[in-house]
């Protein structure tokens, strides 16, 4: 017998298993602070769907955070993506495969479905998959037109953090025990029929948003950013 279909089911159910198992004790470890905007806590308590957009380096940081967010998020189709995939739901969020640029629509419907059924918010990592860094996708706005949705910015500092400088996105770990600042503000309403989801207008805005939210949770915990 092959040991190639053992070997597919070991990499399946044993790595996810390990890195959450890693990732919930490491997260155990974190003090984390919130500084969440009061359209935010209304938004949850009245259960009306939020979009939460972050920089794709920070999402290591926030993943923890599923739960409490009732989030529902894209994970992509490589290989990479089907062990993110396994996690996320380990940890408790909803997820859909696909992408929001490469085969995008599919990717979005399926979020949207799952979304209206489910009742959750959506976290997107505007800058990815694959980046250019710090640079939004359109994704983001063709969800929140689809799902009538407001945007608003999750930023994450951390003061002791391991940063991946060798993966395109500069993706952040928080060592153990370290202070971790999760803040969430407002950015735009949701997008409407009349606007182009593509609008550079509409990126820059968010842009700006993301790093002016970046500088200041920075400063929270008195780090640099990455």
């Amino acid at each position: 017998m092959s040991s190639k279909p053992l070997y597919r089911r070991l990499r399946h159910h044993v790595g996810p298993a390990l890195v959450h198992g890693l990732y919930r004790a490491l997260a155990a470890t974190w003090r984390i602070s919130f500084d969440e905007c009061p359209a935010f806590r209304a938004d949850l308590e009245a259960r009306r769907p939020v979009i939460l957009a972050h920089w794709h380096g920070d999402e290591l940081a926030l993943i923890h955070l599923v739960v409490r967010y009732r989030i529902a998020t894209l994970t992509s189709t490589s290989r990479d993506g089907e062990l993110m995939d396994e996690v996320l739901r380990r940890l408790g969020a909803a997820t859909a495969r696909g992408s929001s640029s490469k085969g995008g629509a599919a990717g979005l419907r399926a979020l949207v479905q799952l979304c209206r059924k489910g009742g959750h918010n959506v976290s997107f990592a505007v800058d990815g998959p694959r980046g250019p860094i710090y640079q939004v996708k359109p994704g983001v706005f063709e969800f929140s037109r689809l799902m009538d949705a407001p945007v608003y910015t999750a930023s994450v500092g951390v003061s002791r953090p391991w940063i991946l400088r060798r993966s395109w996105n500069r993706a952040v770990i928080p060592k153990p025990f370290s202070r971790v600042h999760i803040r969430i503000a407002e950015c735009l309403p949701p997008v409407s029929r009349e606007q182009d989801p593509r609008s550079a207008e509409l990126a820059a805005q968010l842009e700006t948003a993301l790093n002016d939210g970046k500088r200041i949770v920075c400063d929270v915990v008195g780090t640099e950013r990455p």
